[in-house]
């Protein structure tokens, strides 16, 4: 069953989410929160904007890799993806994104 899992950064000891998939792969990390009811509220916005599809923004690094990112409505980037080294690669993260976040559970971790 997909998770998000929840933990703190030892850099700046900010909280930050990962959605993984069944698989353990991770699919979509976020950034950086001052607060835990903050990154909780992150994973409150995937789960809603998940099931938009024009909530997702495909594009290419200059690497030539290719990621996704998910945006609220506020137009905010609330969780980036992996580098996937296709198109296909992307387009099925995006839909894991879909299928899984709704009824992903949340678990707290140590990083």
């Amino acid at each position: 069953m997909a998770k998000f899992e929840v933990y703190q950064s030892g850099k700046n000891n900010e909280f930050r989410f990962r959605l993984k998939a069944d698989n353990g792969q991770t699919i979509l990390s976020s950034e950086g929160y001052t607060t835990k009811a903050a990154c909780l509220n992150g994973i409150e916005s995937v789960k809603k904007n998940s099931t938009d599809a024009k909530r997702f923004a495909k594009s290419t690094t200059p690497t030539n890799m290719f990621r996704f990112s998910i945006t609220a409505g506020n137009s905010q980037i609330i969780g980036t993806s992996q580098n996937y080294k296709s198109e296909s690669g992307r387009n099925n993260g995006i839909e894991s994104v879909k299928r899984n976040a709704g009824t992903a559970q949340i678990k707290e971790v140590k990083d």
